[in-house]
């Protein structure tokens, strides 16, 4: 499971010109799901993002976490996460999972992450054409990986 959080002062989805989800200051993580991915890789991840203290302190340094701000989610699936682009010029998206395994393990982040967090967080809607806006914060764009946590 990839995620890329990027720490933003607002963002919104559109679907067909409607805002399905929209946040202020808090996180755009986009999420690419493999057929590899388990429960595990769900709960790590959930807890890696709640916790990663990338907001800044009173000092300016990157030293607090979303609770510490207030913050929210905004969490968009994205299978081209897990592009192959070793061949050609067009990329391969064999190693992202097909729907049936990774639409109940991105409703299952979608639950970790309000469990970790203790609220609701917002969404776009999976395998739907989206429209993302955002205004990144920093920039700070991370990159977790669930396969690579060492």
């Amino acid at each position: 499971m990839i995620a890329v959080i990027q720490r933003v002062s607002e963002a919104s989805v559109k679907i067909k010109g409607t805002i399905k989800g929209e946040i202020q200051m808090g996180f755009l993580v986009l999420l690419g799901v493999t057929h590899t991915d388990t429960q595990e890789d769900v709960e790590w991840l959930s807890k890696k993002i709640v916790g990663i203290r990338i907001f800044s302190d009173e000092e300016g340094k990157m030293n607090l976490d979303l609770s510490a701000i207030n913050g929210n989610i905004l969490l968009i699936s994205q299978f081209t996460l897990h592009a192959s682009t070793k061949k050609g010029n067009r990329p391969s998206f064999i190693a992202a999972a097909r729907p049936e395994i990774a639409i109940p393990l991105y409703e299952s982040v979608i639950f970790q992450l309000e469990k970790d967090l203790g609220k609701p967080i917002q969404t776009g809607e999976f395998g739907a054409e989206m429209k993302i806006s955002m205004v990144n914060d920093g920039p700070v764009t991370i990159i977790l990986d669930s396969k690579n946590k060492i």
